[in-house]
C-alpha cells in the first residue's frame, strides 16, 4: 500500500484531483466561450449527464482493475527482473527515463493496435470508445480489463528496466493521454502535430468515419503511427463513438457485452477455425458461409 499511495510510483492517483479541475475548466470554456452545442451537422458536442457519469463510474472502475493488475505484474515482471535479466539499468540516470519512455510509448502503439484489430482485445477495449461525445470527461471512460497490456510489456524487464519504473513510466503515458481528450484545442505548432500524439489526432483516433477508423494509435508520440503506416490527419470534425451506437449507460453492457457475443459465438461455431476466427479475427469478423449468431460491437 505504500507503494501504490507513493506519487513518485503512482502518479495517477496523484493527478485525479487536476483531472476534475481540467473537467471543470472545460466546462467554464464550453459555457462562457463561443460554443454551439449541437457542433456540425448536428453531432453531439460538450458534455452529456449521463455520459459523463458513466465515464467517471467506469474510470472508477478502471482504478480497481489497474490496481489490480499493477500488483500482479509487478510481482510478475520482478520475477524475471530478479532471476531471468542479465544486466539491471541504472535508473537513476535521464538516459534510463528517456529509454524507458520511448520503449513503453511503442510497447503501448503495439498493444493499442492489438486490442483494436483483434476481436478479444476490442471486447475489451471498445468501452473506451462507445462515448459519442469528445470531453475531458470521456478520458475517464476507461475499460475494466487491461489484462493484455502485461503481455505487451514484457520485453521491458527482460532489458533491464527496473519493474516499479515500468510503472511509473505508464501512469505518466496515461495522464498525458488525458490531455488530448478535447474539442477545446485544434492544431497545434507544426514540429509538435509532427511529433506528439495531440487533441487532433486523438480525435481522428475516436472517430467513426470510414477514414478515421483504425487511425492514430499513439499515446505520447504520434511518429509510430507515421511509420506503421497508421497515421490520418483530421480532415474534418469526426462523428466521435462507435459506428453502431451501443445505445446503452449500463456499466455491464459497456464493458463485458462484447464478451457475451464472442462467447456465444465461440460456442454456436461449427469447427474450430470459425471459433479462432471469432477470438482472434477483426472486430465484426464471420465465417464466410454463414452469419454470426450474436452481433459483434461496431468498430470505433
Amino acid at each position: 500500500m505504500h507503494d501504490l499511495l507513493n506519487p513518485a510510483q503512482n502518479p495517477v492517483l496523484f493527478a485525479v484531483p487536476f483531472f476534475f479541475l481540467s473537467i471543470a475548466i472545460e466546462l467554464a470554456a464550453l459555457k462562457w466561450l463561443d460554443h454551439d452545442d449541437t457542433g456540425l451537422g448536428g453531432i453531439a458536442t460538450g458534455y452529456d449527464g449521463k455520459d459523463t457519469r458513466t465515464s467517471l463510474l467506469m474510470g472508477t472502475g478502471s482504478l480497481v482493475s489497474t490496481t489490480i493488475l499493477k500488483i500482479a505484474g509487478l510481482a510478475f515482471y520482478t520475477v524475471i527482473y530478479t532471476h531471468a535479466t542479465v544486466w539491471h539499468l541504472p535508473t537513476n540516470t535521464w538516459w534510463y527515463w528517456l529509454a524507458l519512455l520511448l520503449a513503453q510509448d511503442l510497447l503501448y502503439y503495439g498493444n493499442h493496435r492489438f486490442v483494436h484489430r483483434v476481436n478479444i482485445g476490442w471486447a475489451a477495449h471498445q468501452a473506451h470508445h462507445s462515448s459519442e461525445y469528445m470531453n475531458f470527461g470521456t478520458a475517464l471512460r476507461q475499460k475494466w480489463n487491461p489484462w493484455f497490456e502485461l503481455a505487451f510489456f514484457l520485453p521491458l524487464p527482460f532489458l533491464g528496466f527496473a519493474p516499479w519504473t515500468i510503472y511509473v513510466a505508464f501512469s505518466f503515458n496515461l495522464i498525458y493521454q488525458f490531455f488530448v481528450h478535447t474539442e477545446q484545442i485544434h492544431k497545434l505548432w507544426r514540429p509538435i502535430e509532427l511529433v506528439f500524439n495531440t487533441p487532433s489526432h486523438h480525435r481522428v483516433h475516436h472517430g467513426s468515419d470510414p477514414e478515421y477508423l483504425d487511425k492514430n494509435y499513439g499515446g505520447i508520440l504520434i511518429v509510430w503511427d507515421r511509420l506503421f503506416g497508421s497515421f490520418q490527419p483530421e480532415l474534418k470534425r469526426p462523428t466521435y463513438g462507435l459506428t453502431k451506437p451501443v445505445g446503452t449507460y449500463n456499466l455491464l453492457k459497456l464493458q463485458y457485452g462484447d464478451y457475451s457475443h464472442i462467447v456465444r459465438n465461440v460456442k454456436a461455431a461449427d469447427s474450430w477455425r470459425d471459433k479462432a476466427g471469432y477470438l482472434f479475427g477483426p472486430p465484426g469478423w464471420q465465417p464466410r458461409t454463414s452469419e454470426p449468431v450474436a452481433p459483434v460491437t461496431a468498430r470505433g
